[in-house]
């Protein structure tokens, strides 16, 4: 096997010289570059073949046979003299066998026998893959010094990861493949409620180094104090119904405060704040600021629940600042905000920071932190010190992670719209975060609907919360919004012209956001409406940070009275004095319809939605009367008959679909699946 050329070679790469090109009369020959093939010419060279793939053979070929160069181990023309692949005459040349698992011979060979080269370049050895295989091994053989084939060897081994026996048998099967067990290693048994003890432990040693939370700062003014049980329970229901209760109600848990009819009774320790609120304006609490603001007050962690609208953001926002105030040591030594407010989007984290500017309470200061905005920016006022967070959750996870932030300090969390946020998918994110603050912290979390995810948050990291939910925990629209529901064609041309005439009749006073399924379609509209004399802005997310931001700057300063927007901004747009919401597009399900209504009718202001219903939207027609009803709006009759024909139509194909038994399927013939 092992003479100086193997008469039925598989693979020999080029020898450690840079090779030439070489050629043979009417052959096609790859010889040295990996990657070119040539047509040969009737040319010939000076030096013989450096190993070649053979068209005409179609192998690996070791040596091209020139007329006087160093030939790959055959004979020169010159005499009978033996000469190695080096072309050296006179010196021994050793030749060893090894098994290589077959699975690993293109690994050895590489991409156009470009690693079969590098091994024999840096080996000096000459490497030849043979033909002969058992299935499970192919032979190789290394030809050269002692040294080389050493090293060559050595390579080879390096290269694969199965034992490589030498000699021409094939490896011997494992011990396990006959059956015999190997002695198995005794396993350690884990104490788990040990370990879980040491990281309790070790956790708490870690939060104690902080300054202890101090929550409580509510004194019951007398008024309140004197409120019976029948008066309370007339003030919930007459101010829209508020429901108050313990979610996960415990033996131990303590009373719900009582409501606070007025903001004095509220903030009566707190002048600064009173002077505050008296600046913006308002007149008296809305109902989830009146039962909100005690429990909060009083370090509870609470669960608001509540329409767009109603003044939640408010309801976190004053018991917010007066929570920093409040704790131990100086704020510039606590190293990280006292606050942390997480908003699925970024309008909304905008708008929240717009609210907490609008009140100056012992120099507290804020930011908002979003994807879009100025990363550098946000990272230089957060290194430098700052109270509130407002923030999305995925650049809040970048800062944390990046060290920029550090959240251990918060002692106060707001989960805001918490059921868009886990719609949007953000939930990993959040429970990273809420995972980096002490467990000890105050939770508010305030969301429009009561779904089993934000249920199983809400489990997850709030002691005892108290929920106050005002209306109902069924979805509903604001009682504010008078809701119309004009039946078209489903026709663009129809929906478009119907746009138009109301843009034209608009009075100078009022504003309109036009809500639309798709980007492209808001970019359309606002097209239509520029051509035909009617400026507007439009806000969706293919639109820059700073285009949207000046599109709410536009909508709110009456720049424009038209604002042409997708879903975006549905939730978290606060601009009081929207009058009218037009639905372009009927919403692909009823609780985004709910959000795009409470758009309107804000502040304790009244406004109307319009939206185009047409005949692909009937399969909404039932929760739309639902929502109609419960805000004792005028249904059409049409909206019913639509909702009829579209039961109809369910129950219709149930019933063909189970007539059609095994053969499912649309057509005859089975085939299945039914679409």
């Amino acid at each position: 096997m092992c003479d100086d050329w193997d008469d039925n070679p598989v693979v020999v790469a080029s020898p450690v010289e840079t090779p030439k090109w070489c050629s043979s009369q009417n052959d096609e020959v790859w010889g040295g570059d990996p990657a070119t093939f040539i047509n040969s010419s009737r040319t010939r060279t000076n030096r013989g073949g450096q190993g070649g793939f053979q068209n005409r053979d179609n192998r690996w070929g070791g040596g091209g046979g020139g007329s006087r160069g160093r030939g790959g181990g055959r004979q020169s023309d010159r005499g009978g003299e033996r000469q190695n692949w080096r072309g050296e005459g006179g010196r021994s040349e050793k030749c060893q066998e090894l098994r290589v698992p077959s699975r690993y011979v293109g690994k050895v060979i590489g991409r156009g026998g470009s690693k079969i080269g590098e091994l024999q370049l840096e080996s000096g050895a000459r490497i030849n893959v043979t033909k002969e295989s058992d299935g499970d091994t192919t032979l190789v053989q290394l030809f050269g010094s002692e040294e080389a084939v050493a090293k060559a060897k050595q390579l080879i081994e390096e290269l694969t990861t199965d034992t490589i026996k030498i000699g021409g048998d094939p490896p011997q099967p494992k011990l396990e493949d006959h059956g015999v067990q190997q002695q198995e290693e005794p396993k350690e048994i884990v104490d788990w409620q040990s370990f879980l003890k040491k990281c309790e432990d070790a956790e708490k040693a870690e939060w104690s180094k902080y300054p202890e939370i101090q929550k409580q700062f509510y004194e019951e003014h007398p008024n309140v104090t004197a409120m019976t049980d029948e008066e309370v329970e007339a003030f919930r229901e007459q101010n829209n119904n508020i429901v108050v209760d313990r979610t996960f109600k415990t033996e131990n848990s303590k009373p719900i405060p009582k409501p606070c009819p007025e903001f004095y009774y509220a903030f009566h320790q707190y002048p600064e704040i009173l002077e505050e609120i008296k600046k913006v304006g308002f007149e008296k609490p809305s109902p989830i600021q009146a039962q909100a603001w005690p429990v909060l007050l009083s370090g509870e962690d609470l669960i608001g629940i509540a329409q767009t609208g109603t003044g939640k953001t408010l309801a976190f926002l004053l018991p917010a600042l007066i929570h920093i105030d409040g704790q131990l040591g100086r704020r510039e030594d606590r190293g990280g905000p006292a606050v942390l407010v997480m908003a699925p989007t970024r309008e909304l984290a905008l708008q929240i920071d717009k609210e907490v500017k609008k009140y100056q309470y012992r120099g507290i200061t804020s930011i908002c932190i979003y994807g879009g905005g100025s990363r550098r920016d946000q990272v230089k006022v957060v290194t430098q010190g700052v109270d509130i967070v407002i923030a999305t959750p995925g650049r809040l996870n970048d800062l944390v992670a990046a060290g920029h932030l550090d959240v251990r300090p918060v002692t106060y969390v707001v989960l805001d719209e918490a059921d868009r946020m886990l719609d949007m998918g953000f939930e990993p994110q959040i429970r990273k975060i809420m995972y980096a603050i002490r467990p000890t912290r105050q939770t508010v979390m305030t969301s429009a609907t009561w779904p089993p995810g934000v249920r199983r948050l809400a489990d997850s990291y709030m002691c005892d919360p108290v929920q106050v939910y005002v209306g109902t925990l069924d979805l509903a629209a604001t009682h504010t919004v008078t809701q119309v529901i004009q039946l078209l064609e489903d026709n663009d041309d129809v929906k478009m012209q119907a746009l138009m005439e109301f843009a034209r009749n608009l009075s100078p006073d009022e504003k309109v956001i036009v809500f639309c399924g798709r980007k492209a379609r808001a970019d359309e509209l606002a097209s239509e409406l520029v051509l035909n004399g009617i400026s507007c802005q439009t806000m969706h997310g293919d639109r820059d940070q700073s285009d949207r931001e000046q599109a709410l700057l536009d909508i709110a300063d009456g720049t424009v009275q038209i604002l042409i927007a997708t879903d975006l901004a549905s939730r978290g747009l606060d601009i009081d004095d929207i009058t009218h919401v037009v639905n372009y597009d009927f919403p692909r399900n009823i609780e985004e319809y709910v959000h795009r209504v409470g758009r309107t009718g804000r502040a304790g202001k009244y406004g109307e939605s319009i939206s185009y219903f047409t005949r692909g939207d009937w399969g909404q027609a039932k929760e739309l009367i639902s929502i109609l009803e419960e805000a004792q709006q005028y249904v059409p009759e049409e909206l019913h008959d639509m909702a009829e024909r579209f039961e109809k139509m369910k129950d219709r194909r149930e019933k063909e679909g189970g007539s059609r038994g095994r053969g499912g399927g649309r057509f005859r013939g089975g085939g299945g699946r039914r679409w």
